[in-house]
């Protein structure tokens, strides 16, 4: 290698030699020690942590509550992830348009995603609520019966989705609006030339071409909807009945309420492992499909 390559390789690893300390320092060195510390008991006043091999992970299969978590988990990233990509999509193709107040609507659209999530999660209490929240009151004067939306183990976790799709196809949206608008106008021009559908036009040529936008969306929604904790400890705290715990509130609650460290570290390294391999599964996957330009 020449001396002005070997400079340029320099260069490039200095430049990126932050970003590399700081993905190394808060990602992948806590999950390195977050794995390790699995196999290891909770330290407690003067008795240290001791090594227990797989003891965190025999008691974490015959943990019924892990089991439920898990179940609410998958069942909320199946229904927030695919119906956030749908709508994001939508309302990007809604905006994107030659349509008047389109500044506006696009503000609108995007506003749930600069709210804290704490406070989105009180806005959606209100409308929840029994007695006097804004769903009931649309529903008493539409003549149905009063909804315990987040005291029912049927409608609690629903709620808690509805909650997730709001606030995050707003943000999903713009990644859509950046990828609409670099579609070739002229694919568009051929497509009205030969009489195609609109339907057609968004199958054969918007569709694919936003796939790239859909895998990177898709990806950061799957992880999203298995990192969500916050608004289950404002809205519901897990119940009722664990109808609304999911994987990452366990652990906060294994971890800062029970104080059991080792156990909690088992269950992160679980959660890392399967989004791991649920999030490569979608990249090699969907990338067959994918048209990068």
């Amino acid at each position: 290698m020449t001396k002005g390559r070997l400079n340029i390789h320099v260069q490039g690893w200095l430049l990126a030699l932050p970003a590399v300390v700081l993905l190394a320092a808060f990602t992948h060195i806590p999950a390195i020690k977050t794995v390790i510390d699995s196999f290891f008991s909770t330290p407690h006043g003067a008795r240290p942590s001791r090594f227990i091999g797989l003891t965190h992970y025999h008691s974490l299969v015959a943990d019924p509550i892990f089991w439920r978590a898990l179940t609410n988990n998958l069942l909320y990233a199946l229904i927030t992830v695919p119906l956030a990509i749908a709508f994001a999509l939508l309302m990007a193709l809604w905006v994107n348009g030659k349509i008047s107040g389109r500044a506006g609507l696009r503000l609108a659209f995007f506003t749930p995603t600069i709210l804290p999530m704490v406070a989105a999660a009180n806005i959606w209490l209100f409308f929840y609520t029994q007695d006097y929240g804004l769903l009931n009151k649309i529903g008493r004067t539409l003549g149905f019966a009063s909804v315990n939306w987040l005291g029912d183990p049927a409608t609690a976790l629903p709620s808690l989705m509805a909650v997730t799709i709001w606030k995050e196809a707003g943000f999903f949206m713009i990644f859509y609006l950046a990828a609409l608008q670099q579609v070739p106008p002229d694919l568009y021009e051929a497509a009205r030339m030969e009489n195609a559908s609109r339907w057609q036009v968004f199958r054969r040529i918007t569709w694919p071409m936003v796939m790239p936008t859909t895998l990177f969306v898709g990806i950061n929604a799957l992880i999203n909807a298995f990192r969500v904790v916050d608004q289950v400890i404002a809205m519901t705290g897990g119940g009722p009945d664990n109808a609304t715990t999911l994987l990452l509130f366990y652990i906060y609650q294994v971890a800062f309420s029970f104080w059991d460290l080792g156990y909690a570290a088992a269950l992160s390294a679980v959660l890392l492992t399967a989004l791991a391999a649920v999030a490569l599964a979608q990249f090699f996957l969907l990338d067959r499909k994918i048209h990068y330009r």
